[in-house]
């Protein structure tokens, strides 16, 4: 029976970490191995997105709310359905009143260790600005449903990046 290798540390920030298995290299968190994402519909059949810049993708991004969970000291043992609820509510001032898992998935499984787990909020209830935290910069949108697929079209036009979190989510729920 073959032993697995150690992994190799190459580099590491507090923030990130390039590693070595074997002949294999990938990124991972030292804080996190998991991250949500929230698809948040308001009574009114609206889906609220946000848009940020993304420095590695050096655009503009159009996604769904989204988090890492327990990466900060004081929320290190929050279950994921509570770090979902409060990333929701910097991002976007909405609390939501029902929250499920969709589904959990590898990110992206040859390049990191993380996991994403996609959560639906409804009953929303607006509570805050959101526009995230100190050193975000969150532009909130509530999008029509049905008027979702044409608004993601024109943001792509002008030249934004649009999250597959977005498309994932809505089949993961249904709609």
């Amino acid at each position: 029976m073959s032993q697995q290798p150690e992994i190799e540390t190459l580099y590491q920030s507090p923030w990130l970490g390039l590693y070595r298995l074997g002949h294999w290299d990938f990124a991972k968190r030292p804080s996190s191995d998991h991250c949500v994402g929230i698809l948040a519909v308001t009574p009114e059949d609206e889906v609220v997105l946000i848009e940020q810049y993304r420095y590695p993708m050096q655009r503009t991004v159009v996604e769904i709310p989204a988090g890492l969970v327990g990466d900060e000291e004081e929320f290190r043992d929050e279950p994921l359905d509570g770090t979902a609820a409060r990333e929701l509510v910097e991002e976007t001032g909405y609390q939501p009143g029902k929250i499920e898992l969709l589904l959990s998935t590898p990110t992206s499984a040859g390049m990191t260790s993380e996991l994403t787990h996609l959560f639906l909020a409804t009953d929303l209830t607006k509570v805050g600005a959101g526009g995230g935290t100190g050193h975000e910069d969150i532009k909130v949108h509530l999008v029509p449903r049905s008027e979702l697929r044409a608004w993601l079209k024109a943001k792509e036009a002008e030249g934004h990046l649009i999250d597959f979190k977005i498309h994932a989510s809505l089949w993961a729920a249904g709609l």
